[in-house]
């Protein structure tokens, strides 16, 4: 059997048939109804994502990108943190709109009320800041956990 090339066998009428069904079957066709609006959802919550973290940097009074791209591990914990707080009523309000539009404005809502919600934590926590800045983990953390904390509570609320 050296050098002859494999042919695979015909397709024979019931594979067709088969194939046929399937193709029209209702999970299929909810799948190709549902794959587009899916995609839509995600990347309008994506979006709202990278402008709520964007907002956040321009709105913080150190800068965390350019402490990262320095190599400052805290700066990166609590930037990730950030990412996190906002992501988390985000997902929810995912979770709990039924169009576009309602994801649009309960993920608006949702990052203004983060974003407000940041900055008070950041001004009550005072003093932490310039721990990040030097590079001080622990206060990272602490930092993070204070801003999951309000993500839970405000990602709880969306949902109610």
């Amino acid at each position: 059997m050296k050098g002859m090339i494999a042919r695979a066998a015909p397709v024979s009428d019931m594979d067709q048939s088969q194939l046929l069904l399937l193709f029209n079957s209702a999970e299929l066709q909810a799948f190709a109804t549902g794959f587009p609006i899916l995609v839509v959802h995600v990347s309008v919550t994506l979006v709202m994502l990278m402008i709520g973290a964007t907002l956040y940097a321009m709105l913080t009074p150190w800068k965390e990108i350019s402490l990262i791209r320095n190599g400052n591990s805290a700066a990166a914990v609590a930037f990730g943190g950030v990412l996190a707080g906002l992501a988390i009523p985000l997902a929810a309000s995912l979770s709990a709109s039924n169009s576009t539009i309602e994801i649009i404005i309960w993920g608006l809502a949702t990052v203004i009320v983060q974003l407000l919600a940041f900055r008070l934590t950041d001004m009550i926590l005072a003093g932490l800041p310039d721990r990040i800045r030097e590079g001080e983990i622990s206060a990272a953390v602490l930092l993070v956990a204070a801003k999951l904390a309000v993500a839970l509570i405000l990602a709880a609320a969306v949902t109610v």
